[in-house]
């Protein structure tokens, strides 16, 4: 439903419709082994626990959310779709008008004690939908270092009106249910009904967006309260029935901010988990340390007791960290000299291969800024001039030569930002979009020149950012800097530590990011999010009214190969607005130690962290 923002990489949207596997997830015997004890690797360190919120939507926060959450729904690593029936079950009442009841076992509870039930789906709903907002919040203001210059209006605004912080698309996904959902059987029942046909509404209530309780949400709002839990989700579900803008106002702000947290918070609602493990330690940008719940039972149970994930942003770190035995499971982008580090390593088992993540460059249009119309007046084709020139100048296939068929030899530059490579309808669109213009050889750097020209628009600026501690982007910059300044432009460098909170809350401060996208499932809706007006991952001001009719669309089209034609005409328009370009599909590594076992990389997010309950030490498995 989602893309991630890749702290660690990036991601991929595969466009083919849902296999439903059909079968729960594998249970096996309870086997907490006492005192047993794992320390892995993430290379950014976590920051929110509401990772639903446009602001907290990375994987570093999403890796460890999936480990402390469950839902109806999760992928495997093939990638395919596996019904969690253990956690409950989904049935599809009728399809004319499409309705969907949600049942909650009666053993899923929150770490807590309370049963997880309809309001907590409730809560989602209300989250994730345009009909439970009131309000406008104005956009951000920055000054000339790219601090926010108005948050205190912004807050004030967000926290008078009902803003949830997740920044909905009208007509798409959960927002196609305009009805209040009906909650029944005690409240274990909750039950959708869809205006249109929903393409992906087997994909919903997966871990990451069942994640956040409706009681905790309420307490934290009205703190003293509402101590009862029931009482707090009486209390909610009252107030969505009656959309009670009062009340709900403190909720949406409680589940916006509330769970942004670095260190670890007094509050317990904030920790609660539903799933097999809960944060039970939090050092701010060191580590975060899971325990395994003795009382779950609702999915595949957990090995060790406790997780611990240490944030080490040098890969080159990570790996002599795993050799010390300090770590027992890294992951990142590899390198030759890394590959072969891992290769002579005795006591350490390791695996690359390519990931669903994606590296590309994406351009702001409304931040006042090169690629923005109104720094020329309004003048909307001037602007696109500019942006497709720059864009012509990224050398995607120098990159993807010097840099990634090193460690992957058959590695070819990606050419679609809305197919998989290899998934039906990636060639028809990379032969209908015009993406083959964008390769930064001798040919397109004067095509460049020449719209800069026509434009006349001569040494255009560009502040370019990505991450300022990863190599391989700051290799990748240093190529696009080189190439660029062929045809005439600037690159100021704005690299920053904190580069995914630059992107989303300092859009003043760069013009364009080198960052990947990793997606979170298999829905044909995944790319709506990124290009859509308003969508939760745009943050760059782009819209184009033609796109958001045929993304709208897409959300409805039952067909898949319809879909597909849909998305084709998607990516065209895309590209010809000269917003992004994809450059290359990430080749990743996973090493782990030989004394763990059970460890397998995954394709989409959360990668290796997918099956974490799996992981074992190699007595305990055997």
């Amino acid at each position: 439903m989602r893309t991630s923002r890749v702290i660690a990489v990036g991601a991929v949207v595969a466009t083919s419709a849902l296999v439903l596997a059909g079968c729960s997830a594998p249970n096996r015997d309870p086997e907490i082994v006492g005192g047993s004890a794992i320390t892995v690797a993430w290379n950014d360190p976590f920051f929110a626990f509401n990772v639903n919120t446009s602001a907290n939507n990375a994987t570093a926060n999403a890796n460890i959310v999936h480990v402390t959450s469950d839902g109806f729904i999760d992928y495997d690593p093939t990638p395919e779709l596996v019904e969690n029936t253990e956690f409950g079950t989904v049935e599809e009442v009728s399809t004319d008008p499409l309705t969907i009841k949600y049942t909650v076992n009666d053993a899923v509870t929150w770490s807590d004690g309370t049963q997880f039930d309809g309001a907590d789906l409730l809560l989602t709903w209300a989250a994730n939908t345009t009909h439970r907002e009131a309000g406008e919040v104005p956009e951000a203001e920055y000054d000339d270092e790219g601090n926010v210059t108005n948050q205190d209006a912004i807050d004030a605004a967000a926290d008078a009106g009902v803003y949830w912080g997740t920044d909905p698309a009208p007509g798409l996904q959960l927002d196609l249910a305009s009805q209040t959902p009906t909650l029944a059987d005690d409240n274990k029942s909750f039950t959708v009904v869809y205006d249109q046909p929903y393409a992906d509404w087997k994909t919903m209530f997966a871990p990451d967006t069942t994640a956040i309780s409706a009681h905790g949400t309420v307490q934290l709002a009205y703190p003293g309260e509402y101590d009862d839990a029931q009482a707090a989700k009486d209390a909610f579900i009252t107030a969505v029935n009656d959309n009670d803008s009062e009340f709900l106002s403190k909720v949406a702000s409680a589940y916006r901010t509330g769970y942004d947290y670095t260190s670890m918070p007094e509050e317990p609602q904030k920790t609660l988990s539903n799933g097999p493990y809960t944060i039970t330690d939090l050092v701010e940008n060191q580590y975060v340390t899971l325990t395994a719940r003795e009382d779950y039972t609702w999915g595949p149970l957990p090995h060790y007791e406790t997780i611990t994930i240490r944030f080490i942003p040098d890969p080159q770190a990570q790996v002599q960290a795993l050799q010390n035995g300090e770590v027992q499971i890294v992951s990142g982008q590899p390198t030759t000299d890394l590959l072969q580090q891992l290769e002579a390593t005795e006591g350490i088992e390791w695996e690359s291969s390519l990931e669903g993540t994606y590296e590309h460059v994406d351009l702001q249009v409304a931040n006042g800024g090169v690629f923005d119309p109104a720094t020329y007046g309004g003048d909307e084709a001037k602007a696109q001039q500019i942006r497709e020139a720059f864009l012509l100048t990224i050398p995607r296939q120098e990159i993807v030569e010097k840099l990634i068929t090193p460690i992957a030899p058959d590695a070819t530059t990606r050419d679609s930002l809305v197919f998989l490579p290899g998934a039906e309808g990636y060639e028809e669109s990379v032969a209908d979009s015009g993406v083959s213009r964008y390769s930064g050889d001798d040919a397109a750097i004067e095509e460049a020149k020449g719209l800069l020209a026509q434009a006349g628009v001569a040494n255009p600026s560009v502040r370019f950012m990505t991450a300022s501690t990863n190599p391989r982007r700051q290799q990748e910059l240093q190529l696009i800097k080189a190439s660029a300044e062929k045809a005439g432009f600037t690159i100021v460098d704005a690299s920053a530590e904190d580069w995914s909170t630059v992107l989303t809350t300092q859009t003043d401060a760069y013009d364009a990011a080198l960052f990947g996208w990793q997606s979170e499932g298999l829905g044909v809706g995944e790319p709506s999010p990124n290009y859509i007006t308003g969508g939760i991952n745009n943050y760059y001001g782009w819209s184009d009214p033609e796109l958001d009719q045929i993304l709208k669309d897409v959300d409805v089209t039952i067909d898949p190969a319809e879909a597909q034609g849909k998305l084709v005409e998607a990516e065209k328009i895309i590209m010809e607005n000269s917003w992004s370009v994809p450059i290359f599909q990430f080749p990743g590594v996973v090493a782990w130690s030989d004394e763990v076992a059970n460890v397998k990389p995954g394709f989409l997010s959360p990668q290796y962290f997918w099956n974490a309950w799996e992981w074992a030490p190699v007595e305990a498995a055997e």
